[in-house]
């Protein structure tokens, strides 16, 4: 399989999971961690719009902001900085996650609009749980408007404003399986 180029000025939808299926964070100190590291490698890097932590997968949903080689290798030693961590921490070896993590180019506004709403809604798809509580999604971070990951005031912008981002993630008022779609 060819991956696709992470290009400069383009949104991508990057998201991998455990190899086997098998989990990548085994408690919150995992996802802080990779949040943290995230943070290291790719600050000013990436422009980050969204983003969620399961137990076995994650999603990014990412501008990229630097050169294709320095983005590329940044994420390189990203991932093997947590999966050596992991690794150690779980006296496991071996790869964590499968093969490359995958990537699709988003060349529309609307779907990139759907995308944030689909991994923000992620913990309430895949775990009935309420995605406005979960602690390792995005969309709490972006209402705190004061992250260091997230891009906040544009994601508003691109929404049409906070009031209008809270609505359109009102779980009562879309339909799950639109989302799935997505994945």
């Amino acid at each position: 399989m060819k991956l696709e180029t992470l290009e400069k000025d383009s949104v991508y939808h990057l998201y991998n999971r455990g190899i086997n299926r098998s989990n990548i964070f085994s408690n919150e100190e995992n996802k802080f961690y990779f949040l943290k590291q995230y943070n290291k490698y790719l600050s000013g890097k990436v422009s980050t719009f969204a983003y969620c932590l399961l137990q076995n997968h994650f999603h990014l949903v990412v501008r990229i902001e630097g050169e294709t080689k320095e983005v590329t290798q940044c994420f390189s030693n990203f991932f093997n900085s947590y999966a050596k961590a992991y690794n150690k921490l779980e006296n496991r070896s071996g790869s964590l996650f499968e093969k490359h993590f995958k990537r699709i180019k988003v060349n529309k506004e609307s779907y990139l609009k759907q995308l944030i709403i689909y991994v923000n809604l992620n913990p309430q798809i895949h775990f009935g749980e309420d995605f406005k509580d979960y602690s390792f999604s995005s969309y709490k971070e972006i209402l705190k408007e004061s992250s260091k990951i997230i891009k906040s005031d544009e994601i508003f912008e691109l929404f049409g404003g906070k009031k209008n981002f809270e609505e359109v993630h009102d779980i009562r008022k879309i339909s799950l399986s639109d989302q799935l779609t997505l994945e």
